[in-house]
């Protein structure tokens, strides 16, 4: 069958007027909007669909020389082209994702999520994510005003000789500790209050309340606990210490290029001195392996040069890492609050249920002595249903018979209920 011929069958009368006239590999115009629906379909304007990672991100951008700032939108591939990031890293930055803390060190980059603080951190600037996070809204925009006025105001009264790389994550480290120290503070002020009043007074809601109180400390307690973990793999790690050291980086790759471009200049020098005395030689085999040789004495003075930066290195680790084991007694320090409140809790909780216990024995032990008592009361009822048959009875003629029947039964009862009370406190059901 014609392939012409097929596509007319399948295609409706209105497609096949659209196909027909705007050829095979025209696109065709959207309907007006007043036009229906009818056979001609659904019209979907995907001109405004926002394409999934595509867009551009508002950045602000703090100069690390000057400590000017501006705002910038750049978008997600630019920003992987221009410092070398993959894109996962770029997706720890997205409010649009939950992601745990995460400090990264990368070649050309230091990329930070902590808490609502979410910057990339170069030798030369740091460029910090300024969109409003869902979940935070107008708050996160104030923590990143705040920190951006911070650490212009370390750039310029800049008092130890600190990297760029390092006052930029020492403020995001600040900002981070402090926010969840001031949580937890909250969250403490919170729970030991409702923990006493529900000590006092056991009831639906207050237990209800401290559900919700454990729920938050178990949530922040996670955040928490990342951070730290964060700051201990990175002071356990030199490598990744190290990756960190973006401005020494630099420095040496710099000095490393004005090495060889002597090098390329004395070369050349050479190049042409023996060209133009020695005549002889050949122009043709001369020139490799002067090149060879340029390029072997450079490759030793890099070399060189790089172990001399990373023996200086070895101390400026020390550094960084004093650096980063002062916020991580802060963040001990907070967790170390939280495990404790967590902990009282815990005592509050079983406190809670040793009392609940009681109540719950005390209202078996009363439902014991109702069972009991309402078997005693029962032989009454037997004694009476007796006495109520319609048929005589020789007792029934006997003076004071009623009265002896009921001093009987009565005494009857008391027996077997002392009897049952006897039982009780022999098997220790409870204690009487």
């Amino acid at each position: 069958m014609d392939l012409d011929h097929l596509k007319d069958r399948l295609l409706l009368p209105s497609s096949r007027a659209a196909a027909s006239a705007n050829g095979p590999h025209q696109r065709r115009a959207a309907p007006a909007a007043g036009a229906g629906g009818g056979a001609g379909g659904v019209s979907i304007d995907v001109n405004g669909l926002k394409r999934r990672g595509g867009g551009r991100r508002s950045w602000v951008r703090v100069d690390a020389a000057t400590g000017a700032a501006e705002a910038v939108e750049v978008a997600k591939p630019a920003l992987m082209r221009r410092l070398d990031l993959p894109a996962r890293d770029l997706r720890l930055l997205d409010p649009l994702f939950v992601y745990p803390s995460a400090i990264l060190g990368r070649e050309r980059a230091v990329v930070c999520n902590l808490e609502r603080v979410r910057c990339i951190i170069t030798a030369d600037e740091a460029l910090v994510l300024r969109e409003q996070d869902p979940a935070g809204g107008a708050a996160a925009e104030e923590a990143v005003r705040r920190y951006v006025d911070e650490l212009q105001r370390r750039l310029v009264d800049r008092a130890d000789d600190l990297p760029f790389e390092f006052i930029a994550l020492e403020i995001a480290l600040e900002a981070a500790c402090s926010f969840l120290d001031s949580q937890a503070i909250e969250l403490e002020a919170e729970a030991y209050p409702l923990l006493d009043e529900l000590t006092a007074k056991i009831s639906t809601l207050n237990l209800e309340r401290v559900r919700r109180l454990k729920s938050k400390l178990v949530a922040l307690t996670r955040r928490v606990q990342k951070v730290r973990d964060e700051i201990e793999q990175l002071m356990d790690d030199d490598g990744d210490m190290a990756e960190m050291y973006l401005t020494e980086k630099k420095m040496r790759m710099e000095a490393s290029l004005l090495d060889d471009e002597d090098l390329q200049g004395i070369g050349n020098n050479n190049n042409g001195f023996s060209t133009s005395v020695s005549a002889p030689v050949s122009p043709v085999s001369t020139p490799p392996a002067f090149r060879r040789l340029d390029k072997e004495y450079s490759f030793a003075r890099s070399r060189h040069s790089s172990f001399k930066s990373s023996d200086s290195s070895q101390y400026n680790i020390e550094e960084l890492e004093m650096l980063l084991e002062a916020y991580f007694v802060v963040i001990d320090y907070t967790l170390s609050k939280l495990t404790s409140l967590k902990e009282y809790i815990d005592d509050t909780e079983d406190f809670i249920n040793i009392q609940l216990d009681n109540v719950r024995n005390q209202l078996i032990q009363f439902e014991l002595l109702l069972t009991t008592a309402t078997f005693v009361v029962t032989i009454f009822a037997v004694v009476s249903g007796v006495f109520g048959m319609n048929f005589e009875v020789a007792l029934f003629s006997v003076p004071h018979a009623f009265e002896w029947t009921l001093a009987v039964t009565g005494v009857f009862g008391a027996v077997v209920f002392c009897c049952f009370l006897w039982y009780f406190r022999k098997r220790r059901f409870f204690p009487l």
